[in-house]
């Protein structure tokens, strides 16, 4: 395992990050989960992301539960904050001063931690003041509850913001966790150079398209049975956009790339957004142990300009670019 400066701070992680979105007390048994998450220790993974929106708190218990016995200081422990949690009451939900310092509690109690490494905004809040917001994080930060603070699809200038004001607080905003992907690129244009300038990395989310760069979904044929896009409540409508016989033969013409390169097609996936030198770690899920002792070989790999000039090639010009695509919600969820 290789790992990776997180922002502007002396914080090192693991290139790839065990995360728990659609799994754990939801796709799995927790049983699975667990076996998952000694995999990743096994592999050198120190970096674990979760939310307390996560199967409605329970992905984090889940993961608690998992890496208890760990030794505290030799891990990573990531979560976030936004999404209505709880009996999703009025204030069950936001970036409030209230549901912030009620809400990293919650999540304390279910990770077994005293603090967490990184405590991110899961999306930005439009219906409460930044100023709110960045307060209440550090104070989170000063209370020892959080070390770091980051944020996940946040705008350019939603960036800059939060920087001054975490700044001007004397805090540490140093990540962003995006969607990135060879499918999905719309945060090279506006986002990475923001976050370049204001000392922060991504931490990327679905870097192998929700599994359609892995070569599961195969054009003009019907999906897997029991895989993610015919599964409704695990994800089915996210991978929906990919699923064109346009995007999936592209993605087959990598086939050939991964194979000459001694590798599966997830782990050139994978391999590729960590050429990005903004790109501190891909967060990868799995709902088997072999999963993540085959992604994570994707950590350390440096692709070849020609390989690179192959891939654009095969799947380039089906990439979404668009920069306004990165967009927070106009008003919080019910």
């Amino acid at each position: 395992m290789e790992f990776r400066y997180l922002g502007n701070s002396g914080l090192k992680i693991s290139e790839i990050t065990y995360g728990n979105w659609l799994t754990h007390a939801s796709q799995v048994e927790n049983d699975v989960a667990t076996q998952c998450v000694r995999a990743a220790l096994d592999n050198g993974i120190s970096t674990f992301d979760t939310a307390d929106a996560y199967a409605n708190t329970a992905a984090e218990k889940v993961l608690g539960d998992a890496l208890a016995g760990e030794r505290r200081e030799s891990l990573e422990i990531f979560t976030k904050v936004y999404w209505p949690t709880g009996p999703r009451g009025h204030n069950d939900v936001g970036l409030s001063r209230k549901h912030i310092l009620e809400s990293i509690d919650g999540s304390l109690t279910r990770l077994g931690t005293d603090y967490v490494d990184l405590y991110q905004a899961h999306r930005f809040d439009s219906e409460t003041p930044l100023e709110e917001t960045m307060q209440a994080f550090a104070d989170v930060v000063r209370q020892g509850k959080a070390l770091y603070i980051g944020v996940s699809e946040w705008s350019a200038s939603q960036i800059q913001k939060g920087h001054a004001l975490a700044e001007k607080l004397g805090i540490q905003l140093i990540s962003n966790q995006p969607q990135y992907s060879l499918l999905w690129r719309v945060i090279e244009e506006e986002v990475v150079p923001a976050s370049r300038q204001y000392g922060l990395s991504q931490i990327v989310w679905s870097p192998i398209a929700q599994g359609v760069l892995s070569g599961k979904y195969k054009p003009g044929q019907p999906l897997p049975a029991g895989s993610r896009a015919t599964d409704e409540k695990g994800g089915a409508t996210t991978i929906k956009r990919f699923l064109t016989d346009e995007v999936l033969t592209g993605v087959a013409q990598l086939e050939p790339i991964a194979r000459d390169l001694g590798m599966s097609m997830a782990q050139l996936a994978v391999a590729w957004v960590l050429q990005n030198d903004n790109v501190a770690s891909a967060i990868i899920g799995a709902s088997r142990p072999e999963q993540v002792a085959d992604n994570v070989k994707a950590a350390g790999v440096t692709l070849p300009a020609e390989v690179l000039q192959k891939i654009d090639a095969a799947v380039g010009h089906l990439a979404e670019r668009d920069s306004s695509k990165t967009v927070s919600p106009e008003s919080r969820p019910a």
